[in-house]
């Protein structure tokens, strides 16, 4: 039974209410009784609202489901369908040209492209590594990933494999900081004469690239560079191992690497009580405060990890140059789906958890806002805002932190908006869904996974979709992608907003990365996610040779390549003729994936981890991937290519694959031979009652039975 502390017409769970008023009031300038009134209010108003919203969704796609099925056996009508998600309201008119007029945006969301990383918020470690990766070492990132073509060496440190990292890391310098009469793989000496930087007494090709140095200017410490808003430290040191050997003492090379973070309160967590959201607020507030620490084990060493400081440099003109240590640091709140027993309304009822984020995580980033130096220099607070279905949704959202700042004492528009465009209904209207939120948004993002499982739930009905991977060939993907940025740059978020791109998801198989992600900056996005702080370093490298601004404003001038009519051409499969090894294959792929993560999530709590796909590659699973997967499922089910009994014998055979990979695991509880174990149970509901989980989501399942193993252990 949870005990519960009654305030204002709330029944509060009593260790939210002790950390709110012990921890996160003191200090914020909010009076407890004026931030409960306006939490009650903001529930009781609110609530109601968020439930029709909801309830529309259904109704939207019922009708969907409805139309499908009537025209079920005819070749599919584009136009006529067009026509009716119209008539339903489905699908809105664009209205008049705009641009948002979003003000006080910190320069790491309006002109710094880079990286960004997104961690679940409940792991204190996770969330201090991922804020203290505004710098990383370029060394590191070629010598201990694949990123050179190789594996890294296991033992000691291999000379050989050293020198190809420094020559390498000398080739970026000569590419993005290029020097008169000579490079930097034959430099000798840096040093400063007259505030410019000299290397051999040759100056840079362009001497503005020199920001500052630290130590004595005829033999640096450390000398900063800025190439496209971004900075790279080169630090030497002749007493260190590598600068030892290098002819200029340069013992690395830093690049300025996870310029934001995403602070996640949704997919990549499992919180679903008052316990869950205390742990994900109070690490919240220990970061708006600047104090979180976490003390962990690394070997046989104790390490205290804290927020690392800001960085203080020499400027050419003598003056001092501070740069910021930390990336800057956005929340994900959670979507409007889900209600959490943490709070309970005046009847009883649980309250929307997305009402409760928006209140608790903007009164902890007053502590923030109340600071100099601290996350935001401009005044602001970035919430990242989820599974939003069309401008409604948008504007709801828009009106919750309006009403928010208000209870709270924030100037207007203090907190800034991030739009995941990761559901059809807002893809499809999202010029209107930007313009819903025009003066506080300032971040658009992309999301194939959770855009690929709406999809398949939306058209459910339509047919069987095609195998994944050619999900992926089809024509709409592109079309969303181009959109997205086509319209974010239409409705003025370049140099005001991010424009970002989804996730990389295989975090050991840097070399692919730096092949393949080039093509976020070229597609004209100023951030994009990673999976760690290495691959930032590495992504990084990307927006040092891609002017993202410079595509921007190229692409701006020759107009949208991508249209509604094709964000709306759904891709189920017009080729069927799947032999039943292909069938049962393409089972077996989605059913260990969600097995692989759901008995993690349930058993343990973690929302998002490496798991092992079905060829041991090992991959970042969240929500998003799992919806897609058991929403795949769901669909083949649906249209019978395969039967229930093939589904569940290929369950049971994936179940003894994941016991297999997690086997080293001392805490992994096995799922097999039994198969009724309440994660075992949880994956089985997702797959065999997907088609009716609301939007396809897979939060109701998960989140009640982690109730009942919590309940249970």
């Amino acid at each position: 039974m949870v005990a519960r502390i009654e305030v204002a017409g709330l029944q509060v769970a009593e260790e939210l209410h002790a950390f709110v008023e012990t921890q996160a009031l003191p200090g914020s300038g909010v009076e407890a009784q004026a931030f409960w009134d306006g939490l009650s209010k903001l529930i009781h108003d609110f609530g109601p609202r968020n439930r029709a919203l909801l309830e529309k969704r259904e109704d939207l796609q019922a009708k969907i489901d409805a139309w499908h099925i009537a025209n079920r056996g005819t070749a599919h009508d584009h136009e006529a369908y067009k026509a009716f998600l119209t008539e339903i309201g489905y699908l809105l008119p664009e209205g008049e040209s705009f641009e948002i007029d979003t003000a006080n945006v910190d320069p790491e969301i309006a002109t710094v492209p880079g990286p960004q990383l997104v961690v679940p918020i409940t792991n204190a470690r996770y969330a201090l590594n991922a804020a203290n990766a505004r710098w990383g070492s370029l060394y590191d990132g070629f010598y201990g990933t694949d990123a050179m073509g190789s594996p890294a060496p296991k033992g000691g440190y291999d000379i050989g494999r050293g020198a190809r990292v420094v020559a390498r890391a000398r080739v970026f310098l000569d590419e993005a900081f290029p020097v008169e009469g000579t490079s930097h793989a034959d430099a000798r000496r840096y040093h400063i004469q007259g505030g410019a930087l000299l290397i051999d007494d040759q100056p840079l090709a362009q001497p503005e690239k020199f920001v500052g140095y630290r130590g004595h200017p005829k033999a640096p410490d450390a000398i900063v560079l800025k190439n496209n808003n971004l900075h790279v430290e080169l630090v030497f040191d002749r007493t260190h191992a590598i600068g030892a050997r290098d002819q200029a003492g340069l013992a690395d090379v830093r690049l300025e690497s996870a310029i934001s973070a995403i602070m996640d309160c949704e997919d990549s967590v499992a919180c679903v009580d008052a316990e869950d959201k205390v742990q994900a607020y109070s690490n919240w507030l220990g970061l708006m405060r600047g104090d979180l620490q976490e003390t962990f084990q690394k070997g046989d060493a104790t390490v205290t990890r804290a927020l690392n400081p800001d960085v203080v440099y020499t400027g050419p003109d003598g003056g001092e140059v501070t740069l910021k240590g930390r990336a800057l640091l956005l929340v994900r709140n959670v979507g409007h789906l889900m209600t959490n027993p943490a709070i309970l309304d005046r009847d009883g009822n649980e309250v929307y958890e997305g009402l409760m984020d928006a209140m608790i995580t903007a009164l902890i980033a007053k502590h923030d806002l109340a600071q100099a130096g601290g996350n935001s220099v401009t005044g602001s607070m970035y919430v990242v805002k989820p599974k939003m279905h069309g401008p409604e949704e948008v504007s709801f959202a828009n009106e919750t932190f309006t009403f928010v700042e208000g209870v709270l004492g924030m100037a207007a528009n203090t907190v800034k908006l991030g739009i995941m465009d990761e559901e059809r209904r807002t893809s499809v209207n999202l010029k209107e869904c930007i313009r819903a939120a025009k003066s506080r948004v300032a971040f658009i993002n992309t999301g194939f996974l959770d855009r690929t499982g709406d999809e398949i739930h939306t058209s459910m009905e339509a047919g069987p979709f095609s195998r994944k991977d050619f999900i992926k060939r089809k024509a709409w993907i592109s079309g969303y992608e181009n959109q997205n940025v086509d319209i974010g740059l239409e409705c003025g978020l370049s140099g005001k907003a991010q424009i970002g791109k989804g996730m990389w998801a295989m975090p050991d198989m840097m070399a692919a990365m730096i092949e393949q992600k080039i093509e976020h900056p070229k597609s004209g996005a100023n951030c994009a996610w990673v999976p760690s702080p290495t691959a930032a370093t590495l992504h990084a490298l990307h927006y040092h040779k891609v002017d993202v601004f410079a595509v921007q404003a190229k692409l701006k001038a020759g107009g949208r390549r991508a249209f509604v009519d094709t964000v709306l051409d759904i891709p189920a499969a017009s080729y069927r003729k799947w032999g039943r090894e292909q069938i049962i294959r393409e089972v077996e792929n989605n059913a260990q994936g969600i097995l692989g993560y759901v008995v993690r999530w349930i058993d343990q709590g973690v929302g998002c981890s490496k798991v092992p796909d079905i060829n041991n590659v090992g991959l970042m699973e969240d929500r998003a991937t799992c919806r897609i997967s058991a929403q795949h499922i769901a669909n083949w089910l649906h249209h019978d290519v395969v039967s229930e009994a093939d589904v569940r014998a290929v369950m049971e055979k994936m179940a003894a694959v994941v016991d297999g990979q997690n086997a080293g695991d001392p805490l992994y509880q096995a799922m097999a031979p039994s198969f009724d174990s309440i994660a075992y149970k949880a994956a089985c509901d997702l797959v065999f009652a997907g088609r009716v989980q609301p939007s396809g989501y897979t939060e109701p399942v998960l989140h009640a039975r982690r109730l009942e193993r919590k309940a249970a252990s």
